[in-house]
């Protein structure tokens, strides 16, 4: 089970230090500078460790979370399952903008649509943070 959390958090060091340099070292100067070639160059080069990473981190954290937990006690009111549950749902919505993001806005990316892709990195940047602070109450005992 270590190695399988290893795997886990090093992805998550991926997943979420990607989205980090994203929305604080290339985003600003790209929107002063209305640079979508900035965006598109940092997306190439992430794109390919960064989707592996969250591939691991989705294989890793399902198999973790059935350790923990039964698969069939992730819906309960237990404390454990309302973490599967968050964990769960921060990953539906980073499903959800990722797909947006990758399939809308990035294809037709102008620089007027800038904002609207920086609005999607830091949704995105925040549920990720927001996975790692989540699973720090598997070890902590809850969300608080």
């Amino acid at each position: 089970m270590r190695m399988l959390l290893f795997v886990h958090l090093l992805g998550a060091s991926v997943w979420v230090g990607g989205h980090l340099v994203l929305l604080l070292g290339v985003l600003p100067g790209a929107l002063r500078r209305r640079d979508v070639a900035a965006v598109r160059a940092f997306e190439r080069r992430y794109e390919r460790v960064g989707l592996p990473a969250l591939a691991l981190q989705v294989i890793s954290g399902l198999w973790l979370a059935s350790l923990w937990l039964p698969p069939a006690a992730w819906l309960e009111p237990s404390a454990l399952a309302r973490l599967v549950q968050a964990k769960l749902a921060l990953l539906g919505m980073t499903a959800l903008l990722g797909v947006h993001a990758r399939l809308r806005l990035i294809p037709q990316l102008t620089p007027q649509r800038l904002p609207a892709l920086a609005l999607h990195v830091l949704l995105l940047t925040l549920a990720a943070v927001a996975l790692v602070w989540v699973g720090s109450g598997f070890r902590f005992g809850g969300l608080f």
